[in-house]
């Protein structure tokens, strides 16, 4: 979810919804998904308007925004719901995933580990982890993890701060 801070300033994006997908139990709770065994992933709803930014610029940044060759898991954080995954919408989106996945490669040593999966039902995560970078920016994850993803947008040349 520490994503969604980067996600939510990009041109084109209109909302990131942090919540869980891909698991087999409904309705999960967080304490449910952390206590693992419910087979979901934590992941970021993305909507988006495609004459501003593309599927393959969102998937670009993507890659950029997290380690997708370590396997569940995602700096200190471990547990299954920490797997880096895609979920697609149809066959367009899955074959520029699969074609994008294969250019981010060539920026990885270790083999890139993340799963392509189908969409499923999205399960919205509780209120207080929604936009959570701007409602805890002085939190010690934020600034050790969100902070420098910020950072990156940035060197990119976009705000740190998305204009209303």
């Amino acid at each position: 979810w520490c994503t969604e801070a980067v996600l939510e300033r990009l041109p084109g994006v209109l909302e990131v919804r942090s919540g869980f997908m891909g698991g087999h139990v409904a309705n999960p709770t967080y304490e449910q998904v952390c206590g693992h065994g419910t087979g979901h992933i934590e992941v970021a709803q993305v909507t988006f308007d495609p004459q501003r930014i593309s599927y393959s610029q969102l998937l670009d940044w993507f890659w950029q925004l997290h380690d997708p060759t370590s396997r569940d898991r995602q700096g200190a954080d471990e547990g299954e719901q920490y797997r880096s995954a895609i979920f697609y919408h149809d066959d367009a989106q899955r074959q520029a995933a699969e074609e994008s996945m294969r250019r981010a490669q060539l920026q990885f040593t270790r083999p890139i580990v993340t799963e392509l999966r189908p969409a499923a039902t999205f399960y919205p995560a509780p209120e207080d982890h929604q936009d959570f970078y701007r409602n805890n920016p002085r939190q010690g994850y934020c600034r050790a993890v969100i902070a420098p993803k910020l950072q990156k947008l940035e060197a990119h040349g976009l705000p740190k701060q998305k204009p209303d």
